[in-house]
């Protein structure tokens, strides 16, 4: 630890006041100003609950959290990115859904998100005891750097007298009695009986065909961590998806027995294995399992990839995708995924509700990716119709049907929506779910996992869909406006105190640029080494947005230390841009923690 003397010299920029229309959540009621919170260090972390690097985050600060309780506060800045999530109800269920144990400020209209300069989810900000912004860090895997920064401060701020301990504003809210909370997936056993993964409590739970009586409970958070998907395995055993704990587990229906045989309780990170000896591969938050080719398939949500899983061979490797985020088709191997969240399989495809694109995608038996439904990230509405054309919004679930067609849990639209592959049509099958997550058949009924309504809901499949009236969004994010012509794109990196770049085997950065659409960029795509590059915009196209993937390696400074340890930086962007003759001609977005 540092003492204040050796602490580094830190700009004064006043943090800016901290303002939401929704309110605040986790306070008892009290709404708060930054004023009452002088002589803590206060930790913001701007976050949707879309947003599966969000998530993480959340993990990740949960232990520093704890342990400096009496002088850090972590504020939660919810900014949403869907529509659905700026509606105020959703955000009460999102902090109990992931267990959000600080105050959250509701921010709607993204109001404090713009008072800091935010540009991406997420985004952690660190203000000192005094009310200065002192460091921003965008992306996840920052909670080591932060935990150094925080002792820093109240080595620093003691010794100046203006460190203040004391309990913290958080608020526990009061729970509710219910037989599920927060389900996510649900499977049909072979007795006829559902079995439910009831993620917030961290169990499987049996229950009779009717969907309501329990029969069993499952586990408890010694055994799983929110998990989420299930697949029956040959041989009669569950797969499932421990989500949180980032591993795959199987529960034995005859026996009651839980075995981990994938993961290994780590979160996979740039650079890691992605194939080998499954109990010795990091996963990232696995979403859902589907039995198909011969193996379990695995939605990794937390790096936008398919993997799959061996059972006899008791390994695991890439299936598709390249950890960029995005839509892009094509072999597994090139194809884009973001955060796909649902799979389903028939004998000829492995169906993929890929929800951060608000697409319904697929794998077919050659290992190629294809979009049904879907235009990419900002794009999500709820409009039936032609499928080049209808437009959905953040998707979790999908589900086969008899007659080929798909049924697709519309998660964030609280619909149960079907695609038609005979026809290319898409129709809505039922409104006014909550949050639906899941389905399965049963017999000719479905049954739909209601998650915010901590339920399971039976409907009669109709002969007929349901008509709305179609809506069209785009992400509410403010463009940027740039110039025609060249922009200098400068993503700003400076390793954490007591870190170095890794250089040890080549550059230790790398930097990947694309646009929608395509045609923006006349000169600057593709993927380098230098966190500088210079763009070329298209002067004859009004808009459109820059897709910026950017990675850089650091490790632990200490020349005593023969292995130090090492960490990796990533962080993707979506920047709307808007071309206009007096716009910006550089773009600068911050990789890691700057001083500020």
């Amino acid at each position: 630890m540092n003492d204040a003397s050796s602490a580094p010299r830190r700009a004064r920029v006043r943090a800016p006041e901290l303002v939401g229309k929704g309110g605040w959540l986790n306070t008892g009621g009290k709404e708060y100003t930054l004023a009452d919170l002088r002589g803590r260090v206060v930790i913001l972390d701007f976050w949707t609950f879309c947003c599966i690097n969000c998530l993480h985050v959340l993990d990740e600060l949960r232990e520093l959290e704890q342990k400096h309780s009496d002088t850090v506060v972590i504020i939660g800045v919810h900014s949403p990115k869907f529509v659905h999530e700026a509606e105020h109800a959703a955000v009460v269920d999102a902090v109990e859904r992931y267990n959000v144990h600080h105050p959250v400020i509701d921010d709607p209209e993204l109001a404090t998100w713009k008072q800091y300069a935010v540009r991406a989810w997420p985004t952690l900000v660190v203000i000192d005891p005094e009310g200065y912004v002192v460091a921003q860090h965008a992306g996840e895997g920052h909670a080591h750097a932060i935990e150094k920064l925080v002792e820093e401060l109240e080595a620093e701020h003691g010794a100046k007298g203006t460190l203040r301990r004391g309990d913290g504003p958080y608020v526990a809210p009061e729970p509710v009695a219910t037989d599920l909370r927060f389900p996510g997936k649900a499977l049909l056993l072979e007795s006829g009986n559902l079995l439910v993964s009831d993620s917030t409590r961290h169990q499987l739970v049996e229950l009779e065909a009717d969907g309501e009586t329990v029969v069993r409970r499952i586990g408890g958070e010694g055994d799983f961590n929110e998990p989420q998907g299930l697949a029956l395995l040959p041989g009669g055993k569950i797969a499932v998806a421990d989500t949180v704990n980032h591993a795959i587990r199987t529960y034995d229906p005859a026996t009651g027995e839980i075995a981990l045989v994938a993961g290994t309780g780590k979160q996979w990170w740039q650079g890691a294995p992605t194939s080998g000896p499954a109990l010795e591969v990091a996963l990232s938050s696995p979403w859902d399992v589907a039995w198909f080719g011969g193996r379990l398939w695995i939605a990794m949500a937390g790096v936008h990839q398919l993997w799959t899983y061996d059972p006899e061979a008791g390994t695991v490797e890439v299936a598709a995708g390249t950890t960029n985020e995005g839509l892009l088709d094509g072999p597994g191997a090139e194809a884009w995924f973001a955060q796909p969240s649902g799979l389903a399989a028939t004998d000829e495809r492995l169906w993929v509700a890929d929800s951060e694109t608000s697409s319904l995608r697929y794998v077919d038996l050659e290992g190629v990716v294809h979009t049904a439904v879907g235009k990419g990230l900002f794009d999500f509405g709820h409009r039936d119709g032609a499928a080049d054309q209808a437009l959905l919004q953040h998707p979790l679930g999908v589900t086969a049907l008899p007659d080929g067609s798909v049924a697709v849990s519309d998660t964030y639209n609280h619909a149960l929506r079907r695609f038609d592959p005979e026809t290319g049509e898409v129709t809505t099958l039922a409104t006014d779910l909550r949050e639906p997550s899941d389905a399965v058949l049963v017999g000719d009924d479905i049954v739909v996992v209601e998650s915010a309504r901590h339920r399971l809901t039976r409907l009669r499949l109709p002969d007929e869909a349901v008509r709305v009236e179609s809506v069209a969004h785009r992400t509410q994010r403010a463009a940027t406006d740039v110039a025609p012509g060249k922009l200098e794109l400068d993503v700003i990196f400076q390793a954490p105190a007591g870190q170095k770049l890794d250089t040890r085997y080549g550059p230790s950065t790398r930097l990947l640029v694309s646009s929608t659409p395509p045609e923006l960029l006349i000169a600057g795509e593709g993927t380098g080494t230098d966190l500088s590059r210079t763009l070329e915009l298209n002067p004859a196209l009004g808009e459109g947005v820059l897709h910026v993937s950017a990675m850089a390696a650091s490790c632990d400074d200490d020349p005593e230390n023969e292995y130090p340890a090492c960490h990796m930086h990533q962080q993707d962007w979506g920047v709307p841009v808007r071309v206009t003759a007096d716009g910006e001609t550089r773009l600068p977005l911050v990789l890691a923690g700057m001083d500020q």
